[in-house]
């Protein structure tokens, strides 16, 4: 476990909170070498070969070789050529992560849900009575590996951004601590790559300003970085000072699933297509959680290399069927965005919306496929 030293003029604006940041560790390809032993020890990636296909995860093994999710599988192959393919099993990692989400539960009902294998859980107050965010964050992690044969990570903080870099600072099987009085210490000498939502394009932009570490963005001033970069100047005044007000978000009735991902590369519209295929089957095994609720309408996401947010939707006659009418329905999408050909995009996320309950939906299409005698 990692801890930071104090820093005597570290401020937060009100009483902290106790937040978890807990994530599996590469857990779809860990849950294929937990139930297959010949799998163990090697590079696997979990993905369909085919130049279509992308890595959804990858084992700790072939990330030696630089294997990420989200990589094109026929790149893996090149980077690791005795990689292993285990196409993905989506109701098992389902199954596996409500194990998991009832083990978060003994602790607290404060549980946001990020996807299948990471969450948010607010533990300023617990059911059990631990002394500490650090003990629940521990028997949280030694549960899981006991009840799943898994390892997860833990990042433990005062609000919810803090968290989640902390719970990825001794991955795997790790846990990082910030406590309130450590968070200047931790801060200051990151790169401000680490802070979310600063991708490779804003990371450049803030280069050409001279700041590449946090404590060189706090010496701009909130009005400068406004001027600049309009309200997200003022999103990346209050990282930097390591504030985040926002309050965990226990699930409520489901307004959309999604999926998305930041490429590490900006790309254009005509090379999305295997990316949102993965996300689609992403947000399809979201939307399967969802037992007496269904979804009519597509949505797909996208977002410039210039930041600018675009979505295009669709409900159609019958909602979609499977991860690949989803996928289907938001490639064609794209066409319906009017942009140069040119154009490149940091960001696509692909999504299900207009929930309605399934007996409502049932009732009314079975209305529509009555025939008049």
């Amino acid at each position: 476990m990692r801890e930071f030293p104090t820093h005597p003029a570290a401020r937060l604006p009100s009483p902290p909170r106790k937040i978890l940041h807990v994530d599996m560790d590469a857990f779809y390809a860990s849950v294929e070498q937990r139930d297959d032993p010949s799998l163990r020890g090697k590079p696997v990636a979990v993905a369909w070969r085919g130049a279509r296909s992308v890595v959804c995860a990858a084992s700790y093994e072939a990330r030696v070789f630089g294997v990420r999710s989200a990589m094109p599988a026929i790149r893996a192959e090149r980077l690791c050529p005795q990689m292993i393919f285990v196409p993905p099993d989506f109701v098992r990692y389902k199954a596996v992560s409500r194990q998991i989400r009832e083990i978060f539960a003994r602790h607290t009902e404060l549980i946001e849900p990020l996807s299948l294998d990471e969450a948010y859980l607010d533990v300023t107050v617990t059911k059990t009575g631990l002394p500490s965010a650090t003990a629940t964050a521990e028997a949280i992690r030694a549960a899981i590996r006991e009840e799943t044969q898994l390892t997860a990570s833990a990042g433990v903080a005062p609000n919810k951004f803090l968290a989640k870099i902390a719970s990825d600072w001794n991955k795997p099987d790790g846990l990082c601590v910030i406590r309130p009085h450590q968070v200047d210490a931790f801060l200051m000498p990151l790169p401000v790559g680490r802070l979310p939502g600063v991708g490779k394009v804003m990371e450049a932009k803030l280069a050409v300003l001279g700041i590449t570490s946090v404590g060189e963005l706090r010496g701009f001033a909130l009005a400068e970085l406004e001027q600049r970069f309009g309200r997200w100047g003022r999103r990346l005044h209050e990282l930097a000072r390591g504030i985040d007000e926002h309050a965990v978000q226990p699930e409520r009735p489901t307004l959309q699933v999604s999926a998305e991902d930041t490429f590490e590369h900006d790309l254009r519209l005509d090379e999305l297509e295997p990316h949102i295929r993965r996300l689609a089957e992403k947000a399809w095994a979201g939307h399967q959680r969802e037992h007496a609720r269904v979804a009519r309408t597509v949505v797909l996401k996208l977002k410039t290399s210039d930041f600018h947010t675009l979505t295009r939707s669709l409900t159609p006659l019958q909602r979609p069927q499977s991860a690949k009418e989803l996928a289907d329905i938001a490639c064609a999408l794209r066409d319906r965005v009017e942009r140069p050909a040119d154009s490149r995009y940091r960001l696509v996320g692909v999504g299900l919306a207009g929930f309605v309950e399934q007996d409502s939906y049932h009732a009314q299409t079975d209305l529509f496929d009555i025939v008049p005698e």
